[in-house]
């Protein structure tokens, strides 16, 4: 050890290099940091003698620990030499005449003079860089979008196209990290002073354009939603579905900028914190609501207790031809309703009814006939009871 610190300059700097390094993470990064520089650790509780070692040198069969969720990049010259994808603990190993060590196995006259010569030709400094980086390869969460302006697509069950002022978060995941590095991510992030490499940090150019790009495929995110009829074709139903919308934006964020592809990149999920319609879009959407109440079973139930409360109106009123003219509006009432439910459900092109013959008349008002006619007509379309149909008739025939 002493002779060791007894050499300075070149050969002080070869020898010191000669130690093993142990790589980690560093500590402190936030939750959205995607990459960032692997640490050596020269000391740990004091104990520990590798703190005179170059920079950016790895030395051979140093230590790297990778944890689990994360993956690992190595450069040399600025190339990318190796990538480990799995967690677990590694051996760094190096044909760099840098990266020999006489505690690796490498000899002795090799990793000192040799080494000792060639950085002797460049002042004492080493003559290659060697550098490892952490990828995040876990969901990255907290990716905030959001419009200032309404933004428009063709929606296939409104049949119109709407607009909306939306914001939200989406989790990312890198799904290739040779893509990223090689095709993305600036050099001021991979170099021996590199920062982390954040998603969520505005100073980054990278990340601010991924934004962009997200905010941009917003409409066509919501029109490959609400138009994909596996979806159900509903705009209500994309803020309870963070999964289904995340496959919508990330379908458009491909189509249009091939993040999968060309950056090795890919949205997870998706988050709808708010969705503000205008207000052509709010009154079509009302309407949608009412003719949904007034469809199907619901329409029918709804139907036939109004016409039971009509009944019951009609015939508490006094008199044969007071109560005959109730029970006819309300016959009128419920045909008038009749259609209104149904509305939704006609054909295109109905078929046109055939008018009255002529002379035929209508039947009057008061005929008791009539009147016992359209009270069994009630009673078989179940809008009346078998007991009311009594009392009707007794009434009717003055029993």
């Amino acid at each position: 050890m002493g002779f060791i610190k007894a050499f300075a300059g070149a050969i002080g700097g070869t020898f010191a290099d000669q130690w093993k390094d142990f790589l980690v993470p560093p500590s402190g990064l936030a939750p959205t940091a995607a990459i960032f520089p692997a640490v050596p650790q020269g000391q740990n509780a004091g104990r520990g003698s590798n703190t005179k070692g170059s920079e950016h040198i790895i030395t051979n069969g140093s230590r790297i620990v990778v944890p689990e969720g994360y993956g690992l990049v190595t450069f040399q010259d600025g190339a990318l030499t190796g990538f480990i994808g799995e967690p677990g603990g590694f051996i760094f190993t190096s044909e760099d005449q840098n990266a020999q060590s006489m505690f690796a196995g490498d000899g002795i006259i090799s990793p000192t003079v040799k080494t000792s010569w060639e950085r002797f030709k460049f002042g004492g400094q080493p003559a290659s860089q060697q550098l490892a980086f952490y990828v995040n390869l876990k969901e990255i969460p907290n990716n905030r979008f959001g419009t200032q302006s309404e933004i428009y697509w063709d929606d296939a069950y409104l049949g119109t196209q709407v607009g909306a002022i939306t914001r939200g978060s989406y989790s990312l995941k890198i799904v290739d990290p040779i893509l990223l590095v090689k095709n993305f991510v600036p050099l001021t992030y991979l170099s021996y002073d590199a920062k982390v490499f954040d998603f969520s940090d505005l100073d980054n150019d990278a990340a601010s354009q991924l934004f962009n790009e997200v905010v941009g495929s917003l409409a066509a995110a919501f029109s490959y939603y609400t138009n994909d009829p596996s979806k159900g074709n509903r705009i209500a139903k994309i803020q309870g579905d963070a999964i289904g919308f995340a496959q919508s934006l990330s379908a458009a964020v491909d189509d249009g900028y091939q993040w999968t592809t060309d950056r090795g990149l890919t949205i997870a999920k998706v988050a709808l914190q708010s969705i503000e319609y205008d207000e052509d879009t709010r009154a079509l959407l009302s309407d949608v609501k009412k003719a949904d109440a007034l469809g199907g079973a619901r329409g029918n139930s709804f139907m036939q207790q109004a016409a039971a409360r009509g009944f019951e109106a009609a015939g508490s009123n006094e008199g044969g031809a007071g109560g005959g003219a109730g029970m006819a509006f309300l016959g009128m009432g419920m045909n008038a309703a009749g259609g209104a439910a149904g509305g939704l459900q006609q054909p295109a092109n109905p078929t046109p009814q055939t008018p009255p013959a002529p002379g035929a008349a209508a039947p009057e008002a008061d005929d008791p006939m009539a009147k016992l006619k359209q009270y069994k007509d009630m009673l078989d379309n179940g809008l009346i009871t078998e007991a009311d149909y009594d009392a009707a008739k007794a009434k009717v025939l003055g029993l």
